[in-house]
């Protein structure tokens, strides 16, 4: 298995898809997957039933995994293609 070069906490750029150009933090790593999480970056609206009798159910705003190719870390406020960059930081 290829090493994962992104980590929770990373800053990143997304470079490809329909959140192209936003900036984020990574929330969650999944490199099995070969997937993160950013905030603010592919937000989708999850409704939630009820768990009491007499609650509404609520429509949630969540952001959904992103496959690690489409994001590139970030060293300042440039883009890094390679970790290297980011240790020297």
């Amino acid at each position: 298995m290829p090493k994962f070069h992104l980590k929770t906490g990373d800053e990143v750029i997304v470079i490809a898809g329909k959140d192209k150009g936003k900036k984020g933090k990574i929330i969650q790593a999944f490199p099995r997957l070969n997937r993160v999480v950013v905030e603010g970056v592919r937000v989708t609206k999850r409704h939630l039933r009820t768990r009491k009798q007499g609650e509404k159910g609520t429509i949630v705003e969540v952001s959904m995994p992103i496959h690690a190719s489409n994001v590139m870390p970030l060293v300042g406020n440039k883009a890094a293609r390679h970790t290297k960059a980011r240790e020297q930081k």
